[in-house]
Order: structure tokens, then sequence, then C-alpha cells
């Protein structure tokens, strides 16, 4: 499995790359893996504003549909317009081409609740 150590995570398997105040998400390896092929995404609109914890959408793959949830507060930014038509490449690479939004980060103290990739790693061997 793969778990980049630059990247923040969340208990629900999302992931987050934060670069100064922007956030870019997506879901993690392990969800990927979990959830089979991917099939649909309902991300949320450029300036719609996602909350902590909250869902911001839905990933709907053979096996289920699973929510998806924001790992920090904040506005989106982007979309990854690219899933629309293949929302396969979330299986193929979910850290780089699959990434699903971005966000312009509200409250920066958020990042402290993220795990590490040692400490999401020890969750999902626990789970």
């Amino acid at each position: 499995m793969n778990l980049p150590d630059n990247l923040s995570y969340t208990k629900e398997h999302e992931w987050a790359k934060i670069e100064g105040d922007v956030a870019t998400i997506g879901i993690t390896d392990y969800a990927q893996e979990q959830l089979g092929d991917i099939v649909y995404l309902e991300l949320p609109e450029v300036n719609d504003e996602v909350a902590a914890g909250d869902t911001f959408g839905t990933v709907e793959a053979v096996k289920a549909v699973s929510d998806l949830y924001a790992p920090l507060t904040g506005t989106v930014v982007a979309v990854n317009e690219d899933l629309e038509d293949n929302p396969e490449v979330v299986n193929e690479d979910p850290y780089e081409k699959g990434w699903l939004l971005k966000i312009k980060i509200s409250d920066m103290q958020e990042i402290d609740n993220l795990l590490n990739a040692s400490d999401y790693n020890s969750f999902i061997e626990a789970s």
C-alpha cells in the first residue's frame, strides 16, 4: 500500500497535501482498494464551502457508495474535471492524477488534527 510521507491523512481515508493555505484532497490508496472499481464521483462546485469532518461528496464504486469527508475547512478553489469522464483514474493514481479537489484553508490549526503517514498506517492495521 502506498502512503506518501508528504501527505496528511484522516481516519475516514482522505488525504490532504498542504501547500501554503491550499490543500489538495483525495482518497487514499487503501480507500480505493477497499472500494474496488470507481465508476462515479459526486464532487462540490468551485466556491462551495466545506467543513472539516463534514461530507463534501460521494464516491460510487462497483461494491459500494461511500461519503467523502473534508479533512479541513475551506472554500473549494478547484475540482478535478478529468474525473467526470474518467473516475477510474482515482483507482490508478489516487495521489497524483486522481486528486478530487483543492480548497483554500480557512483554519490552519485544523492541520494539527490530521494524521501523518505512520499514524494513518497504524490506524489501518488496527482496524
